[in-house]
């Protein structure tokens, strides 16, 4: 008798249910960061953009506020020109590159923190270095433990001018840290570069 070459689905759920499970997350992953371009038109870039950030999972916090907002069903309501967000922290949320077009038109960013964002990689770092709404107002990032960032991502921060402070920690991607963490200074003189590399 021969034997098919691939297994029945429920055999692999049998077998491998870790493989079922990490490709379902990873679909739903990509469809919380879909861009809805209708969206983002009609309640503005700001209220757009913390839709999509609460429902990967990051928090936001909007300017002249003191408190962070972390509950999707619970974002502010009212007139939409009073929540600009200033600062996003990504810490363990599924924001990925497709979803960055959603930060393009944000103009009051000073913070952003990735950590431990399996999806933030060396493209999403060039694309967040070419937005140039951020090159004018963010002030401080923080990437720890991205492990999926390397040099490449890492140099392409130097277009982000306004930069005064950058932690980066945790990045077993980083091949020549030195070298890049060199020409990185030399290109922000400015920035307050604090780094917790092994």
């Amino acid at each position: 008798m021969l034997f098919p070459k691939t297994k029945p689905l429920s055999v692999v759920r049998i077998l491998h249910p870790h493989v079922t499970r990490r490709s379902f997350w990873g679909w739903l992953n990509a469809v919380f960061n879909k861009v809805d371009y209708d969206r983002i038109k009609a309640v503005g870039p700001d209220r757009a953009a913390s839709e999509w950030l609460l429902r990967c999972g990051a928090s936001v916090r909007y300017k002249g506020f003191e408190k962070w907002q972390k509950d999707y069903n619970h974002l502010p309501t009212g007139p939409l020109e009073k929540f600009r967000i200033e600062a996003i922290d990504a810490t363990e949320s599924c924001i990925m590159f497709k979803g960055f077009d959603y930060l393009d038109n944000l103009e009051h960013v000073e913070e952003i923190k990735f950590q431990r964002c399996i999806y933030i990689q060396d493209e999403c770092l060039e694309r967040l270095s070419r937005i140039e709404n951020l090159q004018k107002s963010l002030q401080r990032l923080e990437i720890i433990s991205c492990g999926n960032v390397t040099d490449r991502g890492i140099l392409s921060l130097y277009h982000l001018k306004t930069l005064s402070y950058l932690f980066l920690s945790d990045l077993p991607g980083l091949e020549e840290k030195e070298r890049t963490l060199q020409i990185l200074q030399n290109a922000l003189p400015s920035c307050q570069l604090k780094v917790d590399l092994p």
